[in-house]
């Protein structure tokens, strides 16, 4: 690949913001091939007219002032990558979502509020498609994340477009055009089993020859949008309401069969029996409208206690002093 063109230009999300908080919700692992993170800079290889393009994003102000510096990166560069480039982002890292009405009720629920305060300036991110978020549902059924994050970076180094620098190519996720002509024994190579395999392979065909639209899911309630996406092979109950919240941004879901967020919500409540779905339900009732929310939020929690991530310590700083709430203007 030869000399890449670039562009670069400022973001300002609305507060607070916390860069380091959305990407590590967006990896999941240390170990993500595809959205990466230095300690300073997310990046990721996307795809625009059919060629890849690099993003890096930094974060320069602080929580309460956020400011992202965004370069994009690949060749020819057209006209409209800047348009692209932040319509992804507002999706990705949830710079427009306001979250005011959150941290408005967390203030008379004690103990949801000291886990909002931990991580204030996470947003809600959501996958860059539909698509790839079905897939990574696909992915990581019946697995440990750890697994299911490794089938991804496998797949995406396999079939996904990618940017070479200093010798070393950063994939993309593939389109469903990438996977449409596979059999089920190439992603077996993988470690996909035969049963995903084939489902990932039928989803990408269904997309990329218009058999379904999912983007007409918008407009139905939960209730229905999980009914219809369970019509397709290999989702199942976890596999849609996953959907729903990382896909569509339905931030009233949480998961719940996802045995390690329920696991996570009986640590966080200190419950002493696991949590079946019902459980789940019961337990979250009093917050149930930020059911979504609190699924990242203890995701993050489960990162901070197991080392990998310090919520201490916010990107963007100016100074030492502890953190202090974003004050809300009430009336």
């Amino acid at each position: 690949m030869g000399t890449l063109d670039w562009i670069t230009f400022s973001l300002e999300p609305i507060a607070p913001f916390r860069l380091d908080l959305i990407v590590w919700v967006l990896r999941r692992r240390a170990d993500n091939v595809i959205d990466r993170w230095d300690g300073n800079t997310y990046r990721r290889v996307l795809i625009m007219q059919g060629q890849p393009l690099e993003i890096e994003v930094a974060q320069t102000g602080s929580s309460d002032k956020p400011l992202l510096q965004v370069t994009a990166k690949g060749n020819a560069l057209p006209l409209e990558a800047r348009t692209f480039v932040t319509s992804a982002l507002t999706r990705m890292l949830g710079t427009n979502v306001d979250l005011t009405e959150f941290y408005r009720f967390t203030e008379h629920q004690p103990k949801l509020d000291a886990l909002a305060l931990q991580f204030q300036g996470v947003k809600p991110p959501l996958f860059p498609t539909i698509f790839e978020a079905l897939v990574n549902a696909l992915a990581c059924q019946q697995l440990s994340l750890t697994v299911g994050i490794l089938l991804l970076n496998r797949l995406a180094e396999r079939y996904g477009q990618s940017i070479e620098k200093q010798g070393v190519a950063f994939p993309a996720f593939p389109d469903p055009e990438n996977l449409t002509l596979l059999v089920p024994e190439a992603l077996r190579t993988l470690g996909f089993s035969h049963q995903k395999a084939r489902a990932i392979i039928e989803l990408a065909s269904a997309i990329a020859e218009k058999q379904v639209n999912l983007d007409e899911l918008k407009n139905l309630s939960n209730e229905a949008a999980v009914d219809r996406l369970r019509k397709l092979r290999g989702v199942g109950r976890w596999s849609a309401e996953y959907v729903l919240l990382r896909g569509f941004g339905r931030l009233d879901v949480f998961p719940g069969d996802d045995v390690g967020a329920r696991n996570n919500l009986q640590r966080w409540l200190g419950l002493p029996e696991a949590l079946d779905y019902q459980g789940m339900r019961d337990s979250i009732a009093p917050w149930s409208a930020y059911g979504g929310l609190i699924y990242f939020h203890l995701l993050l929690k489960r990162l901070t206690d197991a080392g990998i991530l310090d919520s201490s310590k916010e990107i963007g700083r100016k100074d030492d002093s502890s953190k202090t709430r974003i004050r809300i203007t009430r009336g």
